[in-house]
């Protein structure tokens, strides 16, 4: 069934931008709305939205949903025309929003087709109905960061002389299948020593040597939804510099969660991060921004960056994630997922940012 609810925070914004009705193509913006999630690949999936109420939702036979969907379902063939049966259904008079995601093999032919009388991007409507969390979300966020507190203690047991990071990512979904979860809800990263130091490193078959930092940045999915999180380790040593560097990261994490709590601006969530690795003397080596919001899809629009100045609201989850990274040496990050409260935050990951020395 529609979730009711959802569907008038959407309905809602989209009259506050002047649209009577929205075309979404996004499967996970559908799957918020209806419960049901569909990957159509390279065929048409859209949900037609209406402020008057006529709702409907263009499906290939391929693709089975519950009988009772909550929304009038066209169903169409591989050999049907699938864009003029999307034209059928909107209303030719009027503008029409269209999701950041719709292929432009569909909404070019759409377009020559006269289908309405403009068109206008209108994503912010699910967008920023999807950013608060409802209960139920938050529940299944809090769920599938215990998860992910479960499997990175798993993971960390791994460490071992000449374990190659690609070894290391290679059981991380297993394990977290084994755990409950559903799966990964991204690819994992996996750095060793100077491979720690590249942001998105991908796992490679550089060994585990004594005196490497260990940066695992793994999540994983339940229910839709998905987790988040990285812990830098160090391999049966950990010398004087990198206790520096982790305690500054640590400190920059501890002082923007502290940060967080309705009202405060996503610009001065970053700031309590990263003056403190400025003033450490490490600034230029904190080199990307210091959180994504997170949902339905790991990276969910809405960053924690000094040039987003929207402030926080109730509901909203997005990771604090502050790195030092320091070319040919090692590299340190420390993320968690926090959950906006009425008036603070909550941490959604329990694992330990205490330093830890491996093996």
């Amino acid at each position: 069934m529609m979730n009711q609810k959802r569907l008038e925070r959407v309905l809602e914004n989209l009259r506050a931008q002047d649209l009577g009705q929205m075309v979404i193509t996004d499967p996970a913006s559908i799957f918020y709305l209806t419960g049901r999630f569909i990957e159509p690949g390279e065929r048409l999936l859209a949900l037609i939205l209406n402020t008057s109420g006529k709702n409907s939702i263009l499906i290939n036979n391929l693709f089975t949903v519950p009988e009772d969907l909550g929304v009038v379902k066209v169903r169409f063939d591989d050999t049907d025309d699938s864009v003029r049966l999307l034209a059928s259904c909107i209303e030719a008079g009027g503008r029409l929003g269209v999701d950041k995601n719709m292929p432009a093999r569909f909404l070019l032919p759409l377009m020559e087709m006269g289908a309405a009388a403009g068109y206008e991007l209108s994503s912010a409507c699910v967008d920023g109905a999807r950013a608060c969390k409802d209960e139920a979300e938050r529940a299944l966020m809090r769920e599938a960061s215990r998860l992910n507190d479960e499997g990175m203690a798993v993971f960390s047991q791994w460490a071992r002389p000449g374990i190659t990071e690609r070894e290391m990512a290679a059981h991380i979904e297993e394990t977290y299948c084994s755990l409950g979860a559903d799966g990964c809800s991204f690819t994992p990263l996996v750095g060793f020593g100077a491979n720690a130091a590249i942001g998105h490193h991908e796992p490679d078959d550089t060994p585990l040597a004594e005196g490497d930092c260990v940066l695992l940045d793994v999540g994983c999915k339940k229910d839709g939804y998905c987790a988040d999180m990285t812990r830098t380790f160090f391999f049966r040593r950990m010398g004087e510099k990198q206790r520096e560097v982790y305690d500054i990261v640590r400190r920059a994490n501890a002082a923007a969660e502290a940060a967080v709590h309705p009202g405060a601006l996503f610009s001065e969530i970053d700031r309590a991060a990263r003056s403190v690795i400025e003033e450490a003397g490490y600034g230029e080596y904190f080199t990307h921004r210091l959180g994504h919001s997170i949902g339905i899809e790991v990276h969910e629009p809405g960053d924690v960056s000094s040039v987003h100045h929207e402030p926080v609201r109730p509901g909203m989850v997005f990771s604090i994630e502050p790195g030092i990274y320091l070319p040919g040496e090692f590299g340190v990050r420390i993320e968690d997922l926090v959950l906006v409260t009425e008036d603070g935050c909550e941490i959604l990951n329990r694992f330990s940012k205490e330093p830890q020395i491996l093996g």
